[in-house]
């Protein structure tokens, strides 16, 4: 007879062992909780979000109106025809640089530049509607 005894026999489709598979791990005995002295003390109360380090919102929009009041003030202030809008313009670019410049003065913005770019723009806006008159003043002067 042969040395081939009879087993139970696996089907097709039983699962099989993978021979592949990584052994498994060895057990490790459960490690324990070291022990603080104030560990009796109650937890500490709960954070509620948004309650403490969440930043502020910069509002830039001060010093970007400034800015763009200058720059469109400074076009019809060059325009000769245009300068009554130049000088509504400038007044209302050197109105929004002041307050964006104070905003960012205290922090609550950061477009500096802006402010004071418009502020520049928006007074050189009012300064050359009035170059104009006064040249156009001096002109009718000295024909009559």
């Amino acid at each position: 007879m042969s040395s081939n005894t009879p087993g139970p026999q696996q089907g097709p489709y039983e699962p099989q062992a993978n021979p592949y598979a990584a052994p498994p791990p060895p057990a490790q005995p459960p490690a324990q909780q070291p022990q603080y002295p104030g560990a009796g003390y109650p937890a500490a109360p709960p954070v509620y979000p948004g309650a403490a380090g969440t930043p502020m919102q910069l509002s830039n929009g001060m010093g970007t109106a400034a800015l763009v009041c200058g720059i469109v003030g400074l076009v019809c202030g060059i325009t000769y025809f245009l300068w009554v809008f130049a000088v509504i313009l400038g007044i209302l670019a050197i109105i929004f640089g002041a307050i964006g410049k104070g905003k960012v003065s205290r922090g609550e913005a950061n477009n500096g530049g802006s402010a004071t770019a418009g502020l520049v723009c928006g007074i050189i806006g009012m300064v050359l509607p009035a170059i104009y008159l006064a040249a156009l003043d001096a002109a009718v002067d000295s024909i009559f």
